[in-house]
């Protein structure tokens, strides 16, 4: 018997719901489903919610309920019917900016698999990528899962910048960095849309359980939408 789900706590007032032992589509639907029904549950006692990629934080007010009656509330949304589980989150497009003067690993990403560097690029397109987990940043959007023949390991040596709106690759994870920051995934090409605004409401354009896909844009059409070519270090 399988021992998902199954919940655990997570030090004062806190307790993680597993879904599953790795991410997949089906736990992502699950999680998704679930947020909405629980936030219900618990209504006033309700901290904050934390999706990841197989299981739920669930941050809870102490002194408004206790481990076992929000145990209890989780159980009976566990519980609910499964018609309230198909919910397959909205689906956004983004635009990217692919070429060797935006993604400077796209090249060597392309001799790696044996493909041309249009070969990559549409089948970075082709796919439609579920949101696993939002995560490392505000706004990091953990997607899957890229085809098997664009997979690629992180680098050995993670680069001391990435720009905002890098496309990227690691494994079969593809992700867009939402602010500059030190990274090690493999880089594609650049998005104009920002992956995070505090100022925005909501603050960013995707959430867990929500689905993407990339259309390739040319150089002018970026800049266009506010899309800044950056250096790499």
């Amino acid at each position: 018997m399988s021992r998902y789900p199954h919940i655990e706590p997570a030090g004062e007032g806190a307790l993680i719901l597993y879904l599953g032992e790795q991410a997949n589509e089906q736990v992502a639907n699950r999680i998704a489903a679930l947020l909405p029904i629980i936030g219900r549950k618990l209504g006033s006692a309700l901290v904050d919610l934390v999706p990841s990629y197989n299981s739920v934080l669930v941050q809870y007010q102490p002194l408004v309920s206790d481990h076992f009656q929000v145990s209890a509330w989780l159980q009976e949304a566990l519980d609910t019917p499964a018609k309230e589980d198909n919910k397959q989150g909205k689906l956004v497009e983004l635009p990217v900016y692919y070429s060797e003067q935006s993604g400077p690993d796209l090249s060597r990403l392309a001799r790696q698999a044996g493909l041309a560097i249009e070969e990559v690029i549409t089948l970075h397109q082709q796919g439609e990528y579920r949101v696993f987990a939002i995560g490392f940043a505000p706004g990091f959007a953990y997607l899957g899962e890229v085809d098997k023949r664009i997979a690629a390991p992180r680098l050995a040596t993670p680069r001391k910048k990435v720009p905002k709106g890098a496309v990227a690759i690691a494994d079969r994870q593809t992700a867009v960095y939402p602010a500059p920051s030190p990274g090690g995934w493999n880089l594609i090409g650049l998005c104009p849309t920002p992956m995070f605004d505090p100022n925005a409401s909501p603050p960013m354009p995707v959430q867990v359980g929500d689905r993407v896909r990339f259309r390739a844009i040319d150089e002018q059409s970026f800049i266009e939408l506010g899309g800044k070519l950056e250096t790499f270090e």
